[in-house]
């Protein structure tokens, strides 16, 4: 059917995501998937029967717009357990129909034609299309390997005077770095004195490694009065299909978000947010996440330590990256292809994550798989 309409592309250099068209390859060539950051295995059974139990009750109408009242307080008390941030329940908290559609109310309404919007490349692939659609500039500073720390003095460098927003994101997501303590410093001490806000991506907040602590922005009682928090239930639960998230800003801001959130979503799915609630009242759904994962994370690196890879810590996330370009001189996509292809394994080029596609030989590998999954695709990679 054609079109005979003006079609004036808003984002005329976008096309369909890399997660899409690695999908489609991996079912393509019945390949393994270890490039998405969701998990093959299940959840807790109880999850699904407290949702199921929700339905049964009746609640499967519209929940209010901000989220369910018990799902808030819920959300509530496990921010100040783990931060002592007394986030209010009612003013201060959101439940969003995904992280990434708060990301996107976040964005929408905060940020104004004519902005400046600091993130840091690689990164999630959502960030600087939405600061486009805003009609504001998203600025790249780029994180270099093997550590892939942020630079402050570039970032000291890049602000101006239309500077609006910093999008931060800890874990990272692709690099599998975390913030420390000192990183929260350096960006209050950027931000102060000035009306710079804090976008925080902390959807792997549960997910960190070798006893670390997550430095999210909560942490620094200086940013928390500029900061809006994105979070996810679907990573920390297992569940990424169920797209329910939850929005942390201090009132003035989450005012705004809203605005853009009711007109978007009006309200995430009501019965998992029954479950969610239940299952935010045992701590102890959440606070073994981080041994879960790294075994899985340690499980596929002893996988692949007779391979020719090389491995780049990984401090957070489901997510770490192998380094190839000493024994391969293709492009990480087309090595990924090759990969696919012949050895019947999935996984994402670093490329995709930089907006100018900046190729460092690298691919990030997800281990947020069963153990099967991970010893097979060590397996093939080994025989690369």
């Amino acid at each position: 059917m054609q079109c005979h309409a003006d079609l004036r592309s808003k984002l005329p250099d976008v096309g369909t995501t890399i997660f899409t068209v690695i999908g489609d390859l991996a079912a393509q060539h019945q390949a393994l998937n270890l490039s998405q950051g969701a998990p093959n295995f299940g959840c807790d059974p109880q999850l699904v029967e407290s949702a199921v139990a929700a339905m049964r009750a009746g609640h499967n109408q519209y929940a209010g717009m901000t989220g369910l009242a018990a799902l808030r307080y819920a959300i509530q008390a496990k921010c100040l357990a783990t931060t002592g941030v007394a986030y209010d329940a009612n003013d201060e908290v959101t439940v969003v129909a995904s992280a990434s559609q708060g990301l996107y109310a976040a964005i929408t309404g905060l940020v104004h034609p004519g902005d400046e919007v600091i993130y840091f490349d690689p990164a999630f692939d959502s960030y600087a299309p939405v600061v486009r659609l805003q009609g504001a500039q998203p600025i790249a500073i780029k994180l270099r390997d093997p550590d892939f720390h942020i630079p402050w003095e570039a970032v000291e460098r890049a602000i101006t005077p239309r500077t609006r927003m910093i999008i931060v994101n800890t874990p990272h997501n692709p690099s599998a770095t975390v913030f420390s303590a000192a990183d929260l410093d350096r960006l209050a001490a950027l931000t102060r004195g000035t009306n710079i806000l804090v976008l925080s991506d902390e959807v792997y907040e549960h997910v960190v490694f070798d006893g670390a602590l997550h430095y999210g922005v909560a942490r620094h009682p200086e940013l928390v009065s500029r900061s809006v928090i994105v979070a996810s239930f679907g990573k920390s639960f297992h569940v990424t299909g169920w797209r329910v998230g939850y929005c942390l800003a201090p009132a003035a801001l989450t005012v705004e978000l809203r605005k853009i959130h009711q007109f978007m979503m009006f309200a995430a799915d009501t019965p998992m947010q029954y479950a969610f609630a239940d299952r935010l009242a045992d701590p102890a759904s959440y606070e073994g996440l981080s041994a879960f994962y790294q075994r899985k994370r340690d499980l596929l690196a002893a996988g692949l330590a007779g391979s020719r890879f090389e491995l780049l810590p990984s401090a957070g996330s489901f997510f770490m990256l192998a380094r190839f370009r000493h024994f391969s001189d293709e492009s990480d996509s087309d090595f990924v292809l090759r990969l696919i292809r012949e050895h019947r394994v999935a996984t994402i080029p670093l490329s995709a994550f930089y907006s100018d596609g900046t190729d460092l030989g690298i691919i990030r590998l997800s281990f947020s798989k069963d153990e099967a999954t991970l010893i097979e695709g060590a397996r093939r990679l080994r025989a690369v």
